[in-house]
C-alpha cells in the first residue's frame, strides 16, 4: 500500500505544541527525524509516495522561464486548492536567468526551465554545493504567430523562418507574393529559454543575425510579445504554445516546413520546434526544506492532468517515469 509523504508534518506539529516550543537544537533535531521520516516514506516499489497538502508547511520558491510559468502556476494553483496553507512564489523571468537565481545566487528552491541546463551553469551550482536534479514535465510545440488580420501567412519553411528573423526587410523579402511591408518582430529575450532553442533550431546556435535583425522588440514577457504580434497585421512573433492557447482569437498560428503544432504531430516528431520542458531542484534543498520535496513530488504525480488544460503536451509515460524515479533516487540518497 503506498504510505502517505509528509504525515511526519503532523507528528512534528503536535510533538511541537506538547512541549510548548523548543529551542533551535531540538528544532534541528526535529527537521532531521521529518526528514528521515520523509526518506524512508519514499521507499516504495509502486511509484511515488503520497502526498497530502494539507501537512505540507513551510514556503516554496521557484523562478525561471515564462513558458514553464503558467503550467507551474496551474500546479501551484492545485497545490493550494486541496489544502497547502504557505507561501509558492513563481517568478517569470527566463530560464537563464532562473539558473542564474538557482545555481548562483541560491535564491530558489526549483529552476523552471524551456532547454536543458548548461554544462557552465551545473558548474555553478556545484560551486554553492548544488547538484541539479531534471525532472522532464512535459513539452512544448513552440507556437509562431502573426495576427488574425494577417491574410498571407500560413506556412513557414524553416529556411523562410529564418529570413523572417533577421535580414529580410519586407514580407515581400520572403515571398514575392506577400505585401512590401515592413516586417515588425518580436522575440522572448536572450535570458529566455525559449530564445535560445530558436537560435538553436532556426540558426544553428547562431544569435547574431537575429540580434542584428531591424525592428526587433525582446522581452522576457511573453504576454508583451502577445501584445505586440497582435497590434499589427505584419508583425510576427513566436512564443510557448500555452500564449497562443490563451490568444487564440486574436492571434493564429503558422504551420512551420507544412506541419501543423497538434498534439498528434508533437507526439510522433514531425513539428519541428517541439521542446522539452523541465523544473530542476537539489536533493540538499529538498532535505533542507521538505515542502519542496512534496511540492515537486505533487507535480510530477498531477501534471498530465493539467497540462493540456494549460497548453502543452503530456510527455511520454517513460520520460515521466524518469522524472518520479529521480525524485525517489534523491530521496533514497538523502535518507543514506
Amino acid at each position: 500500500m503506498r504510505r502517505i509523504l509528509l504525515v511526519w508534518f503532523l507528528i512534528a506539529g503536535l510533538a511541537l505544541a506538547a512541549c510548548g516550543g523548543s529551542s533551535e537544537e531540538e528544532a534541528s533535531a526535529d527537521e532531521s527525524a521529518i526528514n528521515e521520516s520523509a526518506m524512508a516514506a519514499a521507499d516504495t516499489s509502486d511509484g511515488l509516495p503520497e502526498v497530502n497538502p494539507l501537512e505540507v508547511t513551510g514556503d516554496i520558491i521557484t523562478a525561471g522561464s515564462s513558458t514553464v510559468f503558467p503550467l507551474s502556476e496551474a500546479m501551484a494553483e492545485r497545490f493550494k486548492d486541496e489544502g497547502y496553507a504557505d507561501n509558492i512564489t513563481i517568478d517569470s523571468i527566463g530560464s537563464g536567468a532562473g539558473f542564474e537565481r538557482f545555481c548562483v545566487a541560491g535564491e530558489s528552491d526549483v529552476s523552471n526551465a524551456s532547454r536543458a541546463i548548461k554544462d557552465s551553469e551545473r558548474e555553478s551550482c556545484a560551486a554553492i554545493d548544488r547538484i541539479p536534479i531534471e525532472f522532464r514535465v512535459g513539452t512544448d510545440a513552440l507556437a509562431v504567430t502573426v495576427s488574425k488580420d494577417n491574410d498571407f501567412v500560413d506556412n513557414l519553411s524553416l529556411d523562410e523562418l529564418a529570413l523572417v528573423f533577421s535580414t529580410a526587410a519586407t514580407w515581400a523579402d520572403v515571398n514575392p507574393d506577400w505585401p512590401a511591408e515592413p516586417i515588425q518582430r518580436f522575440s522572448p529575450g536572450t535570458d529566455s529559454g525559449t530564445f535560445d532553442y530558436f537560435v538553436e533550431e532556426v540558426f544553428d546556435e547562431d544569435k547574431e543575425p537575429i540580434l542584428s535583425a531591424d525592428a526587433i522588440q525582446l522581452s522576457e514577457d511573453d504576454n508583451v510579445l502577445v501584445q505586440g504580434v497582435t497590434g499589427s497585421p505584419y508583425a510576427v512573433g513566436y512564443f510557448g504554445y500555452a500564449y497562443y492557447q490563451e490568444n487564440t482569437d486574436t492571434l493564429k498560428i503558422v504551420a512551420i516546413n507544412g506541419v501543423d503544432a497538434t498534439a498528434a504531430n508533437v507526439d510522433n516528431g514531425s513539428y519541428p520546434l517541439a521542446r522539452p520542458l523541465y523544473i530542476y531542484s537539489d536533493a540538499g534543498i529538498m532535505a533542507e526544506k521538505p515542502q519542496v520535496a512534496a511540492f515537486v513530488n505533487f507535480y510530477l504525480t498531477y501534471v498530465n492532468e493539467e497540462i493540456e488544460r494549460v497548453g502543452y503536451f503530456p510527455a511520454e509515460a517513460s520520460v515521466l517515469e524518469a522524472a518520479k524515479q529521480s525524485l525517489l533516487n534523491a530521496m533514497k540518497a538523502i535518507e543514506r
